[in-house]
């Protein structure tokens, strides 16, 4: 029920899911605005319909979510993963009262610091994971070091990238170019259990020289919103120019595939949404354009995450972690 386009998009993205995934999808909402939008055939196969008659706002203070309980139906997907009746959530709703949802009904992993909010850029040499985009704005250096662990794990998992490389965000590549946090991680993620790079710039952001860019959640956050100001400032440009004169135009439409392909990478619905790491349970939140090409997107990466046991490779990774540091 969350999202600019609930239900009808959702739902849609939902039946999309469920004739291309072995699996049984569950919606959660209002179940007077759900039926109508579901067929008969796909009820009877692998479709299903619980109700909850609340939603939570997109405005609404995490905090007021939360104290409203299982009313909602935001609060009654989480307690289906929780209870065991489901493996994965997704959302388009609210993403500060879903990241308290993912910590309060499903509960950090052990040893887990922070739970992370991981985006998926498009970067030049394909998609790379980028953590934390904004669930923890001030960090300790343990804690980008459990971020590199859980993002190199995602990206193993889901992208299929068989020994990602990590970078630590920084303002040069040099080890002496770091703030303090900076300088006090880095021979944390040096001696952690990933194919630590060392540090990269803004730059790679999008470069994508890493597979794994790790962060704290206020620097993520301002790259991941400059990045879709870039891409929606270069795009409109592009079509400004087009109109400019007839040679632009002919250029425009000679050029008009390639454009497309370039403007598909870098489209969010093809990652669908942004996991929560660190949990017990995969939980993907969407952004709140959200439309059904996006839906089947995070199915698609919710259906992997599940298939690859990311939680429980995430969980003896640390484990590992921490028994190391227990036994010096």
């Amino acid at each position: 029920m969350g999202g600019d386009n609930a239900p009808r998009e959702i739902v849609a993205g939902t039946l999309q899911a469920a004739k291309t995934f072995d699996a049984r999808f569950i919606l959660v909402g209002d179940q007077k605005q759900i039926e109508p939008l579901v067929d008969a055939a796909s009820r009877a196969k692998n479709v299903d319909i619980v109700h909850a008659g609340e939603v939570v706002a997109m405005d609404e203070a995490p905090v007021a979510a939360v104290k409203r309980g299982g009313v909602t139906s935001m609060a009654k997907s989480f307690e289906l993963v929780r209870d065991g009746d489901a493996d994965a959530v997704f959302s388009a709703g609210n993403s500060g009262a879903f990241l308290a949802f993912s910590m309060i009904r499903l509960r950090p992993l052990a040893g887990i610091a922070r739970p992370a909010f991981a985006t998926i850029w498009p970067a030049r040499n394909g998609p790379m994971v980028v953590l934390d985009a904004g669930a923890n704005v001030d960090c300790k250096p343990e804690w980008l070091m459990q971020f590199a662990i859980m993002g190199s794990a995602y990206s193993h998992a889901v992208l299929g990238v068989e020994k990602p490389k990590v970078g630590l965000l920084s303002i040069g590549e040099e080890e002496s170019k770091g703030n303090e946090l900076i300088d006090a991680a880095t021979p944390l993620l040096a001696s952690a259990p990933i194919e630590f790079a060392g540090n990269v710039e803004g730059r790679d952001l999008l470069l994508g020289n890493v597979d794994v860019i790790v962060c704290d959640g206020f620097v993520g956050n301002v790259a991941l919103k400059l990045a879709e100001g870039a891409g929606e400032y270069i795009f409109g440009a592009l079509k400004e120019a087009a109109t400019t004169s007839l040679g632009a135009r002919i250029g425009a439409m000679l050029l008009r595939p390639k454009i497309r392909e370039i403007r598909g990478r870098m489209d969010y619905r093809e990652y669908g949404g942004a996991p929560v790491l660190g949990v017990r349970g995969v939980s993907f939140v969407g952004h709140g354009r959200t439309d059904a090409k996006a839906v089947v997107s995070a199915c698609r990466a919710a259906f992997r995450a599940v298939h690859e046991d990311l939680v429980g490779t995430i969980a003896r990774a640390i484990a590992k972690v921490n028994g190391a540091e227990a036994a010096r």
